[in-house]
């Protein structure tokens, strides 16, 4: 049975010092590959290093809606020219979206960089891993406003059926995380319960977004088997029917070719 963590920022300082060991943890725990996006520019060539060092630690590389008041002139250009040279190493483009939970005075320049790296993965025809905060209407109109057809991941997702089919019918797996270890997340753990297994990825968002019961604790990717777990008690189908649909779906939609 083989796990994949979807999004995990193992290049972030609460993990970085510990990389190897937290590696080897989540190895014991069944994952066997995981998805390292970038938040920021500084962060892009760090992790096309780390992806060089091992081969099962996948990248996306973008901005952060977080960042996006401090992205730099010459960021995109970057980024171009990263998906032009290092296109193998590169299995979406993200973290991108909109963050509308922020400041107001940031949302003009966040839809000018989500609309500007949403066109860069329709170019180089990369999925996207898609932040979302009080935004998934204009996350949807956006991708619908480019006719974007590559798919990816909706990262975090919390929400109803009828929020998620809206990104599953436009080629999107939703990234499901420890919301589901929560009772008060009755929404989005019914949403799993009802949505066909071939809409789902696993992730866990480590080192942020704990479990129930571990708040207060820094996230890890071990920390997936508890999110497996918590999503098989959600499912009529059998546990290896589950790990090897949500493998197959994280490959499918990251074009990692066969399992």
């Amino acid at each position: 049975m083989k796990l994949f963590d979807t999004h995990c920022h193992l290049d972030l300082p609460e993990l970085a010092a510990a990389q190897q060991s937290h590696w080897q943890v989540a190895q014991q725990a069944g994952v066997s590959a995981l998805v390292i996006p970038a938040v920021q520019q500084s962060a892009w060539q760090n992790l096309l290093s780390l992806h060089q060092q091992h081969s099962y630690w996948h990248v996306a590389l973008g901005i952060h809606p977080w960042w996006a008041a401090k992205h730099s002139s010459d960021a995109l250009v970057e980024l171009d020219k990263l998906l032009t040279t290092h296109s193998s190493a590169i299995v979406a483009v993200g973290e991108i979206g909109l963050d509308y939970a922020l400041d107001e005075a940031t949302f003009a320049i966040q839809q000018q960089l989500f609309t500007m790296q949403l066109a860069l993965a329709k170019q180089h025809g990369k999925p996207v891993v898609l932040h979302h905060r009080k935004s998934q209407p204009q996350l949807l109109a956006e991708l619908k406003q480019q006719q974007f057809g590559e798919g990816g991941i909706l990262h975090a997702f919390s929400g109803s059926q009828q929020q998620g089919m809206a990104f599953v019918d436009l080629g999107f797996k939703l990234g499901i995380g420890g919301t589901i270890t929560y009772d008060r997340a009755e929404k989005t753990r019914n949403t799993v319960r009802k949505l066909p297994l071939e809409c789902f990825v696993l992730e866990t968002d480590a080192p942020a977004m704990p479990l129930a019961g571990y708040q207060g604790v820094v996230n890890t990717p071990a920390q997936l088997a508890l999110v497996f777990d918590a999503f098989c008690q959600l499912r009529p189908e059998p546990r290896l029917q589950i790990a090897a649909q949500l493998w197959q779906n994280s490959m499918n939609v990251l074009r990692l070719g066969a399992a």
